[in-house]
């Protein structure tokens, strides 16, 4: 196993169809919160939901904010590629996923007033974000389904068997 992999014990594949209605589940818990002047996602991965998110509550205005802070499975340091401005008041962060915080503290701090809504949430990063659709565990890579190609995947006893 590479350097800095060894932290992800499972694997949580999310087929397209369920990023989708988990999506949109979490239109559902933002609904009662409009009305909103826009969306804000993070990329890349919070492209997805943003989009999902922003047709069904009809918000046109969808703007990016920029970081780049993985490698390979594994987080690096945080670079802004291209900043927001302004406090985020009645704005919607939009995230896949919020896993250690870093990308969640630093965002956070450039929109402070904005309301952080997430698919799938970590323990590390959940208190950093006001709204979310899943929990998963600290050490499960979540495996989207950009990053993923159909193939062979060992039943879950034959891994147990190897270790």
């Amino acid at each position: 196993m590479a350097a800095g992999k060894e932290k992800y014990l499972k694997t949580y594949p999310i087929s397209w169809d369920q990023l989708h209605r988990d999506s949109k589940a979490l239109a559902w818990r933002l609904v009662e919160m409009s009305p909103w002047k826009g969306i804000i996602a993070i990329t890349r991965g919070g492209l997805v939901p943003a989009s999902i998110v922003a047709r069904e509550l009809e918000i046109r205005l969808v703007d990016t904010v920029c970081i780049a802070s993985y490698d390979d499975r594994q987080q690096g340091s945080i670079q802004v590629l291209k900043p927001v401005n302004g406090s985020g008041d009645r704005w919607l962060l939009i995230d896949d996923l919020v896993d250690t915080g870093n990308t969640a503290r630093l965002v956070r701090e450039m929109l402070p007033n904005a309301h952080f809504a997430t698919v799938y949430a970590k323990p590390a990063g959940r208190p950093l974000v006001d709204t979310f659709i899943t929990e998963v565990s600290q050490d499960t890579w979540i495996l989207f389904p950009w990053d993923a190609e159909s193939q062979f995947v060992q039943p879950i006893v034959g891994l147990k068997k190897r270790v």
